[in-house]
């Protein structure tokens, strides 16, 4: 715990630690007596004491402080006062500051400045190498091993600035990488949640809303006439049937949100159509339908069954006491389903909010289909126009 404060402490205050480190080592090489660690570039006729050396890499340590802000005019500078330390007291402590203030600069290039720098350093190399050769008058191997030693450190130095650079790069990539696959994944989970959604309102509009209306509707029916006990029965009778039937579909939705291992609804059959056809004569509407289709492939036999039911159904809330033809055509290619209705009048209180046609033709659409809905002279037209060969 105390390492790891003491290593945070430090990271926050790095940028002063490091020139007061730097300044200090200075301090002790000058008490050491180093000098001339350059020799052969020291201008002649100056002796200097060590001590001077700190006329140099006490304000290169000043300077390091402003590395981050301003890391290539810091660079130029420290390197400027590196130069006047090697032809004249030929200390350590400005190579320190200089090693220091060149790392960082790496560290904080971009790729094309990178490059320039390498120039650079590959520049000075050769300058100190001919400079070696004929400045001083050292021989050849002399100088060579003066360039190589020159080399070396100061491209040890910007080979792992870079190498560091490029390991953070590769770590702040995999970061937003990591991030974008995180918000990826809850943009899915919004889309399936959404979806979802949308297909248990569907479900619960096609099947508890149906029934539940129907209840009404029967109900009403019968309270607007004379009480009668057979027709009461009947009512009754109608009641209870569509009762049993959201039941029955409110409990297979519940089991499949419990289980999640279920169709969200059974599929619709002949019997359906029968149903919806005999519910609707109930209602008081005049349906002249045929039977229900047969051979169709699944998704189009439900897509027919549901624009049957819920023409229906808005047959029997908005005309009420209508004449309606159901008829389903097989055409070269595509089902043709229409519901029409003629004359009747608007239920009290049935208006609807249009999600039912809106999710009807939204079906119809995702099997590549064709859907319209809307007034006819004397009465309301449904129809859809589906694919053959669709598929879900």
């Amino acid at each position: 715990m105390s390492r790891s404060r003491a290593g945070a402490a430090y990271l926050r205050h790095r940028w002063l630690l490091d020139p007061l480190a730097m300044a200090l080592l200075g301090v002790i090489f000058a008490a050491f007596g180093f000098r001339g660690i350059w020799g052969p570039f020291t201008l002649p006729g100056i002796e200097l004491s060590p001590w001077w050396a700190l006329a140099f890499a006490l304000p290169a340590c000043a300077l390091a402080l402003a590395k981050r802000r301003h890391p290539m005019l810091v660079l130029v500078l420290v390197a400027l006062l590196f130069i006047g330390d090697v032809l004249t007291v030929g200390g350590i402590g400005t190579l320190l500051v200089l090693l220091d203030v060149l790392w960082t600069a790496v560290f904080l290039a971009s790729p094309r400045m990178r490059g320039i720098l390498a120039g650079c350093l590959i520049g000075a190399v050769v300058v100190l190498f001919v400079a070696a050769l004929f400045a001083t008058r050292a021989d050849l191997p002399t100088a060579f091993v003066i360039a190589v030693q020159f080399g070396a450190i100061f491209g040890t130095d910007y080979w792992w600035a870079v190498a560091v650079s490029q390991a953070h790069e590769l770590a702040e990539l995999h970061r937003l990488r990591a991030q974008e696959v995180e918000r990826q994944a809850a943009r899915d989970q919004e889309v399936a949640v959404r979806r979802e959604r949308e297909s248990m309102a569907r479900e619960l509009h096609d099947t508890v809303a149906g029934h539940v209306l129907a209840m009404a509707i029967r109900s009403e029916a019968a309270l607007s006439i004379p009480a009668d006990a057979h027709a009461d029965r009947a009512a009754l009778q109608a009641v209870r049937d569509a009762g049993l039937d959201a039941h029955s579909a409110l409990r297979t939705m519940i089991t499949v949100l419990r289980d999640g291992d279920a169709e969200l609804v059974a599929p619709l059959g002949a019997a359906d159509w029968d149903r919806a056809v005999e519910s609707a004569r109930r209602c008081g509407l005049s349906v002249t339908a045929g039977e229900a289709p047969r051979g169709l492939s699944a998704p189009v036999e439900q897509a027919v069954l549901r624009v049957v039911r819920e023409g229906l159904a808005n047959c029997e809330r908005h005309a009420a006491g209508s004449a309606v033809d159901v008829a389903v055509a097989r055409e070269p290619g595509e089902v043709r389903v229409s519901v029409e209705s003629r004359g009747g009048r608007p239920r009290p209180g049935a208006q609807g909010s249009g999600w039912g046609l809106s999710m009807l033709g939204e079906r119809v659409r995702a099997l590549e289909g064709t859907f319209s809905a809307g007034p006819v002279p004397g009465g309301w037209s449904v129809q859809a126009s589906i694919p053959e060969e669709a598929r879900s």
